[in-house]
């Protein structure tokens, strides 16, 4: 999955992007974070695991 669209799926549920990291970039929505690597791709396993985790549509 591109990381754009995972990116922009995340804003549409209400997370903001909160700082970069290291390598990542840092996500947050109340009081939870999420990392987002910072490449062109997400791997497909971590995106469908992040999208279940935190109940994105």
């Amino acid at each position: 999955m591109k990381t754009k669209e995972l990116i922009k799926l995340l804003k549409r549920n209400g997370w903001k992007f909160k700082r970069h990291g290291a390598n990542h970039d840092i996500y947050a929505k109340g009081n939870e974070f999420e990392a987002i690597v910072r490449h062109k791709e997400t791997d497909e396993e971590l995106a469908k695991a992040l999208i279940k985790r935190r109940g994105l549509k």
